[in-house]
């Protein structure tokens, strides 16, 4: 599965309205948030109020079409959509909203949210009792193999394994009500991982998410992998086609389950990336099932955003330190150059980790071509709202 946007806000907008964060005006993180007041330093930090978008706003959720045909939907209790989400999209919204407190034998649809593994108890549980060993872990080649990295990586693990115990209760309460044999369950992350050049990263470490489905009993399910290309638009689509209601025309997404399955199979998957709390970094990204194309729009500033939020994290103020001191290897070093390219190529299949930057090999001219092709068609299809200035786009949007 793929998430559209590397960061939490604009990737659930793209799960609840079946479009893409930069076709409807929510692909800058922070840009509303119900709970948040406008707070005066905020406003003069950005040059222009929180706001949100009235593409974004006159898209139907999918959770209010199913409550339309009679189900009972809960969210349990992120409600950080990056727009003002009408009140007819949950029946509860809350730390303890459940499909319990539905009528009796009622078809329901419930959210929950695990806080345990978010970015933020990388640091807020850095004390806490390790549940795994750091030493035999695998440290990725975007990291230094050191000890901070290692810890950063086995709290990550033990919040996993945490997370999985939170999972596991859930899943005992459908078991009790007899619900568990009938009912779907989708697993997933909003982005990737939670760790500097994960969440807000444009790379496959940002964007690739995991995604597993528990069918109901009564089907049999040969096939235990799906390599199709995934995006989360896809999700509203896919749930109403199990569901067997109508999919409005306007989504996006392509139903990939379901008595509506789209038997046409996605060639391209296109992300992007815009605002990040504080800092913008417009670029957008198409691959195909090998290959991946990116264009940076602001080469002037670094992958490595000093985005102060993260900055709490130890792995990332121990990478700044690092390439400081000229510590990091070029591979690593990468992520904090400046200037950027302006394009980057990678094969996939070779580089998993998007660390070789082939747009200047000429053997892969072919292949950079069609995606550059895919990746303009896709901009105009889509009316992509990035390269408007975000202070003249919110003035566009509220209106």
């Amino acid at each position: 599965m793929h998430s559209p946007y590397p960061v939490c806000a604009p990737a659930r907008s793209a799960i609840i309205t079946g479009m893409y964060p930069s076709s409807i005006g929510t692909g800058n993180q922070r840009a509303y948030h119900q709970k948040r007041k406008v707070r005066p330093d905020s406003e003069s930090q950005l040059g222009f109020p929180y706001y949100s978008s009235k593409l974004a706003e006159a898209i139907k959720p999918f959770t209010q079409i199913l409550r339309e045909n009679g189900y009972y939907c809960t969210n349990n209790s992120k409600t950080d959509y990056n727009f003002k989400l009408t009140d007819q999209a949950w029946d509860e919204s809350s730390k303890n909203a459940s499909w319990e407190n539905r009528k009796k034998d009622q078809p329901f649809f419930a959210v929950f949210n695990f806080g345990v593994t978010h970015e933020s108890s990388i640091w807020n549980r850095d004390k806490k009792k390790l549940k795994v060993d750091p030493n035999i872990l695998k440290v990725p080649p975007v990291f230094p193999d050191d000890s901070i990295t290692r810890h950063a990586l086995a709290v990550n693990y033990s919040n996993l394994i945490e997370m999985d115990i939170q999972m596991g209760k859930i899943i005992d309460r459908l078991k009790k009500e007899n619900l568990y044999d009938n009912t779907y369950i989708f697993f997933y992350s909003d982005h990737g991982g939670p760790f500097p050049r994960h969440k807000r990263a444009i790379y496959e470490t940002g964007t690739k998410v995991p995604f597993i489905v528990k069918f109901p009993k009564r089907f049999k399910t040969e096939d235990k992998r799906n390599n199709d290309m995934l995006s989360f638009i896809d999700f509203a689509p896919t749930i109403l086609s199990i569901a067997g209601i109508d999919i409005p025309n306007i989504y996006q997404g392509k139903p990939f389950l379901g008595a509506k399955k789209s038997l046409k199979k996605r060639k391209y998957l296109f992300t992007a990336s815009d605002r990040f709390d504080e800092l913008t970094d417009r670029i957008r990204a198409v691959k195909s099932k090998r290959f991946k194309y990116v264009r940076n729009y602001n080469v002037e500033k670094p992958h490595a955003l000093n985005v102060v939020y993260r900055t709490q994290m130890n792995l990332m103020k121990h990478l700044n330190e690092l390439n400081k001191s000229n510590s990091l290897s070029d591979k690593q070093k990468l992520w904090f150059q400046v200037p950027k390219r302006p394009e980057e190529f990678y094969d996939l299949e070779d580089d998993p980790f998007e660390l070789n930057n082939l747009i200047e090999d000429e053997k892969f001219s072919l292949h950079i071509n069609e995606l550059k092709l895919q990746l303009d068609s896709w901009l105009k299809n889509i009316n992509d709202l990035g390269e408007i200035p975000e202070k003249e786009l919110a003035r566009i949007l509220v209106k």
